[in-house]
């Protein structure tokens, strides 16, 4: 199966961000926190309450927005003051299932049972 979406690199922009935010504001938000959008990056941002997400990925030809919305609980987000993160895959998927990816380094890996 071919990847529709190529990501080299995952950011965090650690300010929490207005969930009505489209794709306009979030891009402007990117070129703010981060100098430029690059193609093939993906900029992940969160609501205050941490129980919203969205991921804006710059492929080269346009701009992907997508969504993720919690029922229960909320994703383990850096501490203010921190500007922009970088993520690993492995981190970016803790991240989206709600497991501490901070402390991923520990354990290596991420193992579902």
């Amino acid at each position: 199966m071919v990847a529709v979406i190529r990501i080299d690199q995952i950011w965090l922009a650690v300010d929490p961000v207005d969930m009505r935010s489209g794709i306009d504001r979030l891009l402007a938000r990117v070129v703010e926190v981060f100098g430029a959008s690059r193609p093939h990056h993906a900029y992940v941002f969160a609501n205050r309450r941490g129980t919203r997400l969205k991921v804006l990925v710059c492929d080269g030809f346009g701009i992907w927005l997508a969504v993720r919305r919690l029922h229960q609980g909320a994703v383990h987000w850096p501490r203010p003051g921190e500007t922009q993160v970088e993520l690993s895959a492995e981190q970016a998927r803790a991240l989206v299932i709600g497991l501490p990816w901070q402390r991923l380094d520990e354990y290596e890996s991420i193992t579902l049972l």
